[in-house]
């Protein structure tokens, strides 16, 4: 793993804006090619193997929380509990997700964190890093097959969906980012044929008396695709109604990825595979045994995004970022430093596709916690 500087391309935005990706420099530099990482084939396979581990091991361990009614650990809302259990029993499938991980091309990889509810820097992952690479050296790999899976996958949901191959697509189109990975996530879908709407989540309607979903035009929405964190839709005010759903709406992605996506599977997980080498240690607050790492350790709010609410501590040196996350509760997860290339701290976003790796996607910033103004660099193998 290398970390090597190139020229950008002199037309890179328009490059870039051509394949529908906008917010390259919102506010800075988002989208950096001004450099790239490189790997070596083995690292790759590492990688790619080590992301297959976690996923099964993730799963795992939302069962282990489901057999044994941990939900509480997990600040989850006693209401929602039949809505997990049911859509983990009828084993709904889920689309995507994505693992952070600490990754130097010398030791294992660690486990960060699972984005597997709303995982973002998709469209640059998937598409605006393959383009770049045509550009860069079209005789290198990227380990990237981000948008055949998702491709793939839709077909492969159509048994489980409402009758009718017709998907609402919804989250918070005021954000450029979330407007575009949907319609970026609308368009595989649409190559898989199916028809699709677009919807901003604060227009869908509830029919009272049928106790159904219903877009703008009070047409029924019952193949809903949100792009908007669980945590967040059950506190809305029309968010009981997803108990009173009589159409039994299909929701991508499924509610158990409430228990996913939640930091509190991380002291799980370590319980559950102690020692494990591509774990770190982590506890819940209440747990004495944190006081083993306090010294060296990240603070993490279990429902945090974005690198928001973040607290590190080493060797006496306290970092912390701000955000409006933390009431629900924290987490103790011992610390990995990134490495550092030149004072730059890469993150390797691991893309899980349905049952499998798809890729990956470099998220790098300045100091050691990563957040959304990190840039993206793209990757080759070499």
């Amino acid at each position: 793993m290398q970390r090597k500087l190139t020229t950008p391309r002199p037309d890179w935005i328009q490059r870039v804006e051509a394949l529908g990706f906008f917010y390259h420099s919102l506010g800075a530099m988002y989208w950096d090619e001004s450099a790239y990482y490189s790997f070596a084939m083995p690292e790759i396979l590492e990688l790619e193997k080590t992301t297959a581990t976690l996923h099964e091991m993730c799963l795992a361990a939302a069962q282990h929380i489901i057999d044994n009614k941990l939900y509480a650990k997990l600040g989850i809302d006693p209401r929602f509990i039949p809505l997990i259990e049911e859509s983990w029993n009828n084993e709904d499938p889920a689309i995507y997700g994505r693992f952070d991980l600490q990754y130097d091309g010398r030791n294992p990889a660690k486990m960060l964190e699972y984005n597997a509810d709303t995982p973002t820097s998709l469209l640059e992952a998937s598409v605006v890093q393959w383009y770049w690479l045509q550009d860069f050296n079209a005789a290198l790999d990227q380990f990237n097959s981000i948008h055949e899976k998702l491709i793939d996958y839709w077909r492969f949901l159509a048994p489980f969906l409402r009758p009718g191959k017709t998907i609402h697509y919804t989250g918070m189109l005021s954000c450029l980012e979330d407007h575009i990975t949907l319609q970026y996530l609308r368009d595989t879908a649409e190559q898989a044929d199916y028809k699709t709407f677009l919807l901003d989540i604060t227009s869908i309607g509830w029919e009272n008396e049928k106790k159904i979903w219903v877009d703008e035009e009070n047409n029924p929405m019952t193949n809903i695709f949100k792009l908007y964190p669980w945590e967040w839709l059950v506190k809305e005010e029309f968010g009981a109604h997803l108990l009173e759903d009589t159409a039994k709406s299909f929701w991508i992605e499924p509610p158990f990825k409430m228990l996913l996506s939640n930091k509190g599977i991380l002291p799980i997980l370590w319980e559950l595979y102690p020692d494990h080498p591509n774990l770190l240690p982590a506890y819940f607050s209440d747990d004495a045994r944190k006081s083993e790492i306090a010294d060296n350790c990240a603070i993490k709010p279990l429902l945090s995004r974005e690198g928001a609410n973040i607290d590190l501590i080493s060797k006496g040196v306290h970092i912390t970022t701000g955000g409006d996350y933390g009431s629900e509760g924290v987490i103790y997860q011992a610390l990995a430093p990134l490495p550092n290339f030149s004072d730059n701290y890469p993150v390797i976003g691991s893309w899980m596709i349905g049952q499998e790796p798809a890729g990956m996607g470099i998220r790098e910033s300045d100091t050691l916690i990563t957040t959304n103004t990190s840039r993206f660099v793209p990757h080759v193998i070499e």
